[in-house]
């Protein structure tokens, strides 16, 4: 499609773009494509200074800018087509939508698929091959079960949500609309509830519930526990990665990011728009505050304050961590130095 049609379907008319100054700036577009590996007939973008250089370079035919009249008058001057944003990263995401739309088998259900006779199935609804549906279970409308997805009884499915081939969804778990969860996920397994006693470990029951809210994504090996008693609770529009593991109890707010590997112990609580980067770790029965983020691989032991930047292990914050990998390396000069000083003694 021509630029132009894609910058209307982006409901961007409104916004800074070469259109504006040159209608024969209207190329033919056929996909997307990263910066670094954009040719000509592709829209690419660029967001901040890591990438500005490629403006000279890239053989993309439009461009996603930042608001920055230089990089703007460099694609100009190189005949490439572009809109200015103030979020770059956002519109491309957009634009990615409009040439590419996941996979969406027709309704239908598999003759392999096993159904309990009580469970109540939506309109439209999707279930692929040897799926298994239990007693009781609730399942939305427009809801997609891709194959071998074990659904156990009484579970409660919201319009719209997608569970992906091989994944387990336990008893007492109930799951908003418009979640997606992918391959290998397990939602209200049983929690880690183990009593020590003078005969060894006393197994704890996990009789409590597993809620996810409407626009959860959970990636691909991921596991949110069953607690004891009470709830484990992932609130509305949070996104988690692939191996991440929540354990039994936990209270995870809204808009909140996971990245890969990370660990929630038992009990803990997260605020809304945490953020924590890959392989970070949060002990039982930790706090962390609104907006907080932990870098990748921090080690929470104890609650950390609202809006805080937390590095390292123990974490600590992210500008004392800075100071003190920048010395980090010079740790064998600073003990020659020492040893010296002590000599002089």
């Amino acid at each position: 499609m021509k630029f132009s049609e894609i910058v209307h379907k982006l409901d961007l008319v409104s916004e800074f773009n070469s259109l504006t100054d040159n209608k024969d700036c209207d190329p033919e577009i056929s996909g997307v494509a990263p910066i670094d590996e954009a040719a000509n007939g592709t829209l690419s973008y660029i967001e901040g200074g890591k990438f500005a250089a490629m403006v000279g370079k890239t053989d993309a035919s439009a461009l996603i800018l930042p608001l920055d009249q230089t990089l703007q008058t460099q694609a100009t001057e190189r005949g490439i087509a572009w809109i200015a944003t103030s979020e770059p990263r956002l519109v491309f995401a957009k634009a990615i939508a409009l040439f590419y739309k996941p996979w969406q088998p027709a309704p239908e259900i598999h003759p392999t698929a096993i159904i309990h006779p009580d469970a109540q199935l939506g309109e439209n609804v999707y279930i692929g091959a040897h799926v298994v549906v239990q007693a009781g279970v609730k399942i939305g409308n427009h809801v997609c079960i891709h194959p071998n997805v074990v659904i156990y009884p009484g579970v409660e499915i919201g319009d719209r949500t997608i569970l992906h081939a091989n994944c387990t969804i336990h008893e007492r778990s109930k799951i908003g609309a418009d979640c997606v969860i992918h391959s290998g996920v397990v939602i209200g397994g049983e929690g880690f509830g183990f009593v020590p006693t003078a005969a060894g470990w006393f197994k704890m029951e996990q009789s409590g519930y597993t809620v996810l809210e409407d626009g959860v994504e959970v990636g691909c090996n991921s596991t949110i526990d069953r607690p004891a008693v009470g709830e484990t609770r992932i609130s509305r529009n949070t996104k988690i990665d692939n191996l991440v593991q929540i354990g039994h109890g936990c209270q995870v707010g809204e808009n909140c990011a996971m990245a890969a590997q990370v660990g929630l112990a038992g009990g803990v609580k997260v605020g809304n728009r945490v953020i924590l980067a890959g392989q970070a770790g949060v002990a039982n029965q930790a706090k962390i505050g609104d907006g907080a983020i932990a870098t990748a691989k921090t080690g929470i032991h104890n609650d950390i304050e609202p809006g805080a930047i937390v590095s390292g292990i123990p974490a600590i914050p992210h500008k004392v961590f800075l100071k003190a990998a920048a010395i980090y390396h010079r740790l064998p000069e600073m003990y020659q130095t020492l040893k010296q000083l002590q000599r002089q003694k």
